[in-house]
């Protein structure tokens, strides 16, 4: 009948702003998974790094799915969401940046499969972001939640960057087109 259950029980509309949140978020883990798998095929050892992601978005899901204004002491035990995971994107971001030349120019979504996967799951990330940052605003989510989301998405730019280099792969610079 168009309405769907979150975590305390509360029933709200699929077009709930909570729900828009959620299946953005999972669209994300899914397009994670996709980079995921064209990543391994090229032997790349940060798709660890990525199917812990996954698990994260699990984690950030869950909280998303306890609204706040409903949630009781142990929803909030269970789906609780701290900054320690914000802490570790921001180590793995530095450790690759490191790695990378700097950039000079704007760059397109390109760079081989691995890479290309990435920056769509970029494109996703600041999405779901933009679905989560109102339900924060709210008091309705974590900050934790936005932080990670926002962080995630430096992330995903800095390992599309680094796929495309160690896979030896071109990344396209935009070039204004001349009218």
């Amino acid at each position: 009948k168009g309405f769907s259950s979150t975590f305390t029980g509360e029933r709200r509309p699929k077009g709930d702003r909570i729900f828009e949140a959620l299946g953005a978020t999972d669209e994300l883990s899914s397009a994670i998974g996709l980079a995921g798998e064209f990543s391994s095929q090229k032997g790349h050892t940060f798709v660890e790094q990525l199917h812990k992601v996954q698990c994260m978005l699990q984690d950030v899901g869950s909280n998303l799915a306890t609204p706040l204004s409903s949630a009781r002491e142990a929803h909030l035990k269970r789906t609780s969401f701290s900054e320690k995971p914000v802490l570790e994107l921001e180590q793995w971001i530095d450790s690759y940046s490191e790695q990378l030349p700097p950039l000079r120019a704007f760059i397109l979504p390109s760079g081989g499969r691995s890479s290309a996967a990435l920056h769509l799951c970029r494109a996703v990330c600041r999405r779901a972001e933009r679905c989560v940052v109102p339900l924060v605003q709210a008091g309705e989510a974590d900050p934790n939640v936005a932080k990670y989301l926002n962080r995630l998405s430096d992330y995903l730019f800095v390992l599309a960057r680094y796929a495309a280099m160690k896979e030896g792969k071109e990344e396209k610079i935009y070039i204004k087109p001349e009218l």
